[in-house]
């Protein structure tokens, strides 16, 4: 059981690490450490410094080699640091011989993302699917992190399910992995039978990286009031709005975000939440513009959409935060005839990449709402021509 009692100590601080291999630039590296950083934040932890090694491949024993582990030991020393987290997933052999060298709590990317969403899980069904990974991430990593679930101080990587005798671990978490799935299988056979009873209306689903303004917009289109902060995970669970536009109706549906190097098992666990975007007949793929590298997630999720089957799916791309990519972009010299070339050369960009299904917004400002409206409006109506065209002729 998820122990929401372990709460994340909000004065932790932390050093983070990552490798720099062969594919990759030491700029990628720290942009990688930038979001690792925002999750961090997240989970409530400061971060004083960074750690970066270049190797071609990480060291078996201690990831990123003996003297870059004694570099980090001295500055944990020095600035009485509470825990280290790692940009890449850790084996338990590696956990343990990385806390005995710096004494230390040690995590792992995947262990700082569990924790997150074990601490925004608020459904029953959201609190199972995060258990379930968190024994998937545990299994292949026992023998090794066993200090390290030993640990019952609470703080960032120790909300976990709870430990046993260690010879008889392995068992227990294979039956308590057992359990949880089929306790899934009863929320996927509830959620089917939900979402046949919602009839015959067409399916929007709202996708994207996290943190690019679902949520935001989901509120702007069905004028409901769905949870929204500047924070990575603010949505674990996915929220289904009835909304009417021109008389007609359609199904919008926020759903979890995706994150580069998103734990696999995360992904199975939440199979059912996922299944509201492989059921949906239009994707509404939000991009936060603004983001530095927006190109990169755009397309970390379009890689994610077609591992679930999504990827012929008819898909909207709606470019988020123009407010703030304007003020990021523009200064206050720069003529206006230069700025509207620049935004209209944008535009053409992408209106070509995504074949005219693209819509430039502000979620916060409603900058561009009428038209994104109009927009999902013609692509529902012609989604209904398809799918349930003795109703369309009622929408018109």
């Amino acid at each position: 059981m998820i122990d929401k009692k372990k709460a994340i100590k909000v004065d932790e601080t932390a050093v983070l690490v990552g490798l720099i291999q062969n594919d990759q630039t030491d700029v990628q590296v720290n942009e990688y450490l930038d979001e690792l950083e925002f999750l961090a934040e997240t989970a409530g932890v400061k971060t004083l410094k960074r750690f970066t090694q270049r190797l071609k491949h990480p060291d078996a024993r201690s990831f990123v080699g003996k003297g870059k582990l004694d570099e980090i030991r001295k500055y944990i020393l020095a600035k009485n640091i509470t825990i280290v987290i790692f940009d890449d997933e850790l084996t338990g052999s590696q956990i343990q011989n990385i806390e005995k060298e710096l004494k230390v709590k040690t995590i792992d990317r995947s262990d700082l993302i569990l924790d997150i969403f074990a601490s925004r899980a608020q459904t029953a069904q959201a609190r199972t699917q995060v258990e379930l990974a968190q024994y998937q991430y545990i299994l292949p990593r026992l023998k090794g992190m066993w200090t390290h679930l030993e640990r019952q101080g609470g703080g960032v990587g120790s909300r976990g399910p709870g430990e046993t005798e260690i010879e008889t671990d392995r068992r227990i978490v294979k039956d308590k992995i057992t359990v949880l799935k089929k306790r899934l299988e009863d929320f996927d056979r509830q959620s089917f039978t939900q979402r046949k009873e919602r009839g015959e209306f067409i399916r929007v689903a709202l996708v994207g990286y996290t943190n690019v303004g679902k949520s935001t917009i989901m509120n702007g289109l069905s004028k409901s009031d769905v949870f929204a902060e500047n924070k990575l995970f603010a949505t674990l669970d996915t929220t289904t709005r009835k909304c009417v536009f021109e008389q007609t109706p359609f199904l919008l549906s926020d759903t979890v975000g995706f994150i580069r190097k998103l734990p696999h098992h995360l992904v199975e666990s939440f199979k059912s939440t996922l299944d509201e975007v492989r059921e949906a007949d239009v994707l509404l793929h939000v991009v936060d513009i603004s983001h530095p590298q927006y190109e990169e997630q755009l397309t970390v999720v379009t890689k994610t959409l077609a591992e679930l089957g999504c990827a012929d799916k008819l898909t909207i791309t709606i470019f988020n935060k123009m407010d703030r990519f304007e003020k990021i972009t523009f200064d206050q010299w720069l003529e206006d005839d230069i700025k509207k070339q620049i935004l209209k050369e944008l535009q053409e960009r992408w209106e070509e990449s995504t074949k005219g299904n693209c819509v430039f917004v502000s979620a916060i400002d409603k900058i561009n709402f009428d038209v994104l409206r109009q927009t999902i409006l013609n692509k529902v109506r012609d989604m209904y021509q398809i799918r349930y065209p003795y109703k369309a002729e009622y929408f018109y």
